[in-house]
């Protein structure tokens, strides 16, 4: 599915994005944690938008209700 490839990239951008704030020197600590709760809370909504476009992958819909992905969700 393309689409999971477009939220590993995402995902993978915003670590890289995540740990650049980690290394860089220049920003205090509240900086770095005004920036980065943003980030944090952003590749949480996209994990679990990965997971379930996975949850969906392997078990398509088959009633004619529509979907129910978050079903199964725990949280």
């Amino acid at each position: 599915m393309v689409s999971l490839t477009h939220l590993e990239a995402a995902l993978a951008a915003i670590d890289a994005e995540v740990k650049g704030l980690l290394y860089d020197q220049t920003l205090s600590l509240s900086e770095k944690d005004e920036k980065m709760l943003p980030l944090l809370r952003e590749s949480k909504v996209v994990k679990q938008a990965y997971e379930d476009v996975c949850y969906l992958k392997e078990n398509p819909p088959s009633s004619p209700n529509g979907c129910k992905a978050g079903s199964y969700r725990e949280d």
